[in-house]
């Protein structure tokens, strides 16, 4: 064999080397992407805990603060979350406290959070930017914490009796939420336990007492 026929069958030796050497195995074909994890379970509160929390810090701004409201912050889907607390036991993984100073003539925002989720809120209490307050303006009047004696889990119950159940019966995805407030005619403070998408518009408003947990009115 010549060196010429030699060389040609070497080097066709070399090239069909490189070609089975560069195709794509099997084994080496791109992995399909991971599924994303999803969200671990949230931390959820009832009101009275949650409340104790943010009344603790809310010291840390003002020795003198007291507590004007308190509202919980469920709906569907909340922070990217599928498996968002909707406030059907009276607990929410958001709550949110508003807190007046005298001395300082301010009012504080604080939230907790327990919610997981891509667009969930940091967890933890997170402070708010601090506002004007005057002690004569009624609707920002404080309470006094001795009136608390119900919390939500507890007033939820109550509403049940007075509509709510019916309305969870029609639809079991509807979000209830909690508002803490002081009314200044009745010198009342008062859990108002909302049924619906909305709070500013929910489909059904029970205010219950949170010192004796009865019944007050179906707001209307």
């Amino acid at each position: 064999m010549t060196t010429i026929c030699k060389t040609l069958l070497t080097l066709c030796a070399a090239f069909a080397m490189m070609a089975c050497s560069s195709s794509p195995s099997g084994s080496g074909a791109a992995a399909p992407p991971a599924k994303p994890e999803p969200p671990k379970p949230s931390d959820v509160e009832s009101g009275r805990v949650a409340f104790q929390r943010l009344y603790t810090t809310s010291r840390g701004w003002a020795g003198d603060t007291e507590p004007v409201s308190l509202q919980s912050q469920n709906y569907k889907h909340a922070g990217g979350n599928p498996d968002a607390p909707l406030g059907h036991d009276g607990k929410s993984a958001i709550w949110r406290g508003i807190f007046a100073s005298s001395g300082r003539h301010s009012m504080k925002t604080y939230m907790w959070s327990g919610l997981t989720g891509p667009d969930a809120p940091s967890p933890g209490i997170t402070p708010g930017t601090e506002d004007s307050w005057s002690a004569t303006n009624t609707s920002t009047q404080p309470f006094q914490l001795v009136y608390l004696k119900f919390d939500t889990d507890q007033a939820f119950e109550t509403a049940q009796k007075h509509g709510g159940a019916a309305l969870l019966k029609k639809d079991s995805d509807l979000p209830v939420n909690y508002t803490l407030a002081w009314e200044p005619r009745k010198s009342m403070l008062v859990w108002h336990v909302l049924y619906g998408k909305s709070t500013n518009e929910p489909d059904l408003d029970v205010v219950v007492d949170a010192t004796t947990n009865q019944f007050v009115r179906v707001e209307k």
